[in-house]
């Protein structure tokens, strides 16, 4: 069965699905922070929601007021290394229940390896009336890139940093890879 086809309509549809998408594509923050690593901040381009606020690793190193650290890894990752004073909440086994005593106007920042499971569980936050929320931009592999210090289960400084796999371990430029 052969079909024609209305070449005129078709260019419009195609104009106007071209429209739609690049009107649901997500923008990035004027004031987005940047990776140094053209690279892996093209790589982050790719992973990262622009829904949650991004929050830099300069900015959360150097804050002075109180602040909700969450890791949203696997707990063998976290038991690795992780933040300090970070908390670990998952992302798989994420539940609201593991953040209920944290007051809903709390600053709160997340993060996993680059990403894109914190800023997941960001949005689940937000849903339930978090309003302070923010996706550390890069995650521990930028945290630890910029040469800031990350502790093992026993609260120890260590170099040590899970990269979830071997695949990913490629963005992490500083400190011991495990996977």
């Amino acid at each position: 069965m052969l079909v024609k086809i209305d070449f005129k309509k078709y260019k419009i549809f195609v104009f106007l699905s071209g429209l739609f998408f690049s009107a649901c594509a997500q923008t990035p923050p004027e004031n987005k922070p940047v990776s140094e690593d053209a690279a892996f901040e093209k790589e982050l381009s790719r992973w990262i929601d622009y829904d949650v606020p991004l929050m830099s690793c300069e900015e959360l190193f150097k804050t002075e007021e109180p602040i909700y650290i969450l890791d949203t890894r696997k707990k063998e990752e976290y038991k690795i290394s992780h933040i300090k004073d970070a908390r670990y909440v998952g992302y798989h086994d994420f539940k609201m229940e593991k953040v209920v005593d944290i007051p809903k106007d709390a600053k709160v920042v997340l993060y996993c390896s680059i990403g894109y499971r914190s800023g997941k569980v960001a949005k689940k936050m937000q849903r339930k009336g978090y309003t302070n929320i923010f996706n550390l931009y890069g995650s521990i592999f930028e945290w630890k890139n910029k040469g800031y210090p990350v502790i093992n289960e026993s609260g120890n400084e260590t170099e040590r940093v899970h990269t979830y796999n071997k695949k990913w371990s490629k963005w992490l430029k500083q400190g011991e890879k495990i996977y």
